[in-house]
């Protein structure tokens, strides 16, 4: 399905419902999934214990590499729901998309540069931020802008950008391609029995392919935003 957004307009600012709307079925099933997971909790933990446990090891591992130091405990949380909100979000558009006529309604949310542009600012956003808490003003420009030297804070500045730039466009431009290619291929089974048969194998495929990139994707970004914070809150 690769239908145009609903966006509206109130009060003259356009509203885009279809990154709306899928935002928050991506949040519905993240906050399902983490309240089932944390039903009964137990001093010695089975069955699905093991598996929320076994996420905030693996996320809280991410921060770890990152930020090894006892700064980088404050950021566990934060990688955990960013992992996750972002792995649904990546894998939503394969088993669920809704339109009418040629309007899409839900879709995953990352395949739109809006929601990851607005992911990536707000980490950097949040790398900025935590920089001056950690360091003093002084203390994050000398950090940020002036190291190793003064005279590289144009290639500095040049690389807030950047950063920005590629952690938002990775991530929309694997999802964004991954749905394009699924709507193409469901479009073949229209073409008769012939086509239908070639292509269901291939949807299945592909599909598959298309959540092992999702994972990836989930985790590339979460270090990434790691790597970024890390780099604003300890000393070089």
């Amino acid at each position: 399905m690769d239908g145009e957004a609903f966006v509206v307009k109130l009060y003259g600012l356009p509203f885009n419902i279809t990154n709306i709307a899928s935002g928050l079925v991506a949040f519905i099933i993240v906050a399902i999934v983490v309240i089932a997971l944390s039903r009964q909790l137990s001093m010695k933990p089975t069955g699905k214990q093991n598996v929320l446990e076994w996420l905030i090891d693996f996320t809280n591992g991410i921060v770890k590499s990152a930020m090894p130091g006892e700064e980088g405990k404050k950021f566990n949380l934060l990688a955990f729901t960013l992992f996750l909100f972002i792995f649904v979000s990546n894998q939503l558009g394969l088993f669920l998309q809704i339109g009418f006529g040629d309007k899409t309604l839900i879709k995953s949310p990352t395949s739109s540069p809006l929601t990851t542009l607005t992911f990536a600012f707000l980490v950097i956003l949040l790398s900025h931020f935590m920089g001056v808490i950690q360091l003093g003003f002084k203390g994050y420009l000398k950090n940020s802008y002036l190291s190793p030297v003064a005279m590289f804070i144009p290639i500095n500045l040049i690389e807030e950008f950047t950063n920005l730039l590629t952690l938002a466009l990775r991530l929309y431009g694997n999802i964004y391609a991954g749905e394009v290619l699924l709507t193409l291929i469901g479009g073949a089974v229209s073409m008769g029995p012939v086509m239908t048969i070639v292509a269901l194998p291939v949807e299945m495929i592909w599909q598959g392919f298309s959540l092992f990139i999702g994972s990836i994707q989930a985790y590339v970004f979460v270090t990434l935003s790691m790597v970024y914070i890390g780099g604003k809150v300890q000393k070089e």
